[in-house]
């Protein structure tokens, strides 16, 4: 039986492109609670791409495990964009990638520290910088994570894409 998170997005492309430049990846996730980083291990071969997640549900977590600065957390929120940003850079730095995913966002059903269900942070840390972008997700719970996962798959691999040039 196929991996059921995988069919629908593009984790076999990023495995296959992130093979043949030679290049990891790790992630860390709080909404998602680690279905980016299932996404691209539900992918054969994914174990030479793949270095870890951390998964950091917890506010306290994106600091502790995931390198938020805890003045950050408390100044920007822990549903930001430069939460998103040190996740990533986080992400990459601690598990030793290429390339880290840092995520965070409101799954819902309620808002969250005025944030709507829905709301997304994606950001993106490798070569060429830090790029954090607000992917449009909607739907239930499950919808909006999963919706999430999808956007962060293809989001990198967008990214490892417009890097092979550098």
């Amino acid at each position: 039986m196929p991996d059921p998170l995988v069919p629908g997005t593009a984790a076999a492309e990023l495995v296959a492109t992130l093979a043949a430049r030679r290049q990891t990846v790790a992630t860390a996730e709080s909404l998602t609670a680690g279905l980016i980083a299932a996404t691209i291990a539900g992918v054969p071969g994914a174990s030479v791409v793949l270095r870890g997640g951390l998964i950091v549900y917890a506010t306290d977590l994106k600091s502790t495990l995931g390198g938020v600065d805890p003045e950050r957390l408390v100044a920007d929120g822990p549903v930001s964009e430069s939460t998103a940003a040190a996740l990533a850079e986080g992400a990459a730095a601690r598990c030793g990638a290429t390339w880290g995913v840092g995520i965070t966002g409101v799954a819902g059903p309620d808002p969250q520290d005025g944030h709507p269900p829905g709301t997304l942070y994606l950001g993106i840390a490798g070569p060429g910088g830090t790029v954090v972008t607000r992917p449009p997700v909607r739907g239930d719970r499950w919808d909006i994570r999963a919706g999430a996962a999808r956007a962060a798959v293809s989001g990198l691999l967008t990214r490892v894409r417009g890097a092979a040039g550098m």
